[in-house]
């Protein structure tokens, strides 16, 4: 699950127990967002589908939200690009397997719940605002090293041209209610490539 780690990392005999618990939770969340929506998601709903006690979530995730972002994040986490000589091409690395992601079944769900839970309450933007940018930092990224191989414009707003590159699959997925495909995703990488790319 790309973008989760185990916090049992460490503890000797007790590690392969722990990533069990914190895998059967994680599971348990996507499941019920796929099946029920994100207001299915309650500490007593999870522990029962998971097989697992209360207190071995809290351990883990203090609350409802550290914890439907643990599990967005096993759909949609960090990324590591290899540098592939050109952006073009790592572009669509990252936007490819994004596209993947949110094939799945119940990724719809779980973002657009995360994101409507970041609009109503003020602590949760917080760690949404951190989530994002976890996600997008090996964008950044690609973009910096573009800079620096001389295939995207020195004069590139990274941040808003990393904002560019998230957005469009996230609003044909949630605001128009379609499926992005791979035509949809070689028409983001050649916009991009050419919004960012150096002039002349």
């Amino acid at each position: 699950m790309v973008g989760t780690q185990s916090d049992g990392a460490g503890r000797g005999p007790g590690r392969p127990r722990e990533e069990r618990v914190t895998g059967a939770v994680l599971r348990a969340v996507v499941d019920m967002v796929h099946e029920q929506g994100i207001g299915a998601v309650t500490m007593d709903a999870v522990a029962a589908r998971a097989g697992v006690s209360k207190p071995a979530i809290y351990r883990r995730w203090p609350t409802k939200q550290d914890l439907i972002i643990a599990a967005a994040e096993t759909r949609i986490g960090i990324l590591s690009v290899p540098d592939l000589g050109d952006f073009r091409a790592e572009l669509r690395f990252v936007l490819t397997t994004r596209l993947k992601a949110y094939r799945l079944p119940g990724t719809d769900r779980l973002i657009a719940g995360l994101i409507g839970a970041a609009a109503e309450t003020g602590a949760v933007r917080g760690q949404y605002a951190e989530y994002t940018e976890r996600i997008t930092s090996e964008t950044r990224r690609i973009l910096e090293r573009g800079i620096e191989r001389g295939d995207v414009s020195p004069d590139t707003d990274v941040r808003a041209a990393a904002t560019l590159v998230a957005a469009p699959l996230l609003f044909r997925l949630i605001g128009e209610q379609e499926m992005p495909d791979a035509r949809f995703v070689d028409t983001l990488v050649d916009l991009v490539a050419r919004a960012v790319g150096p002039v002349g």
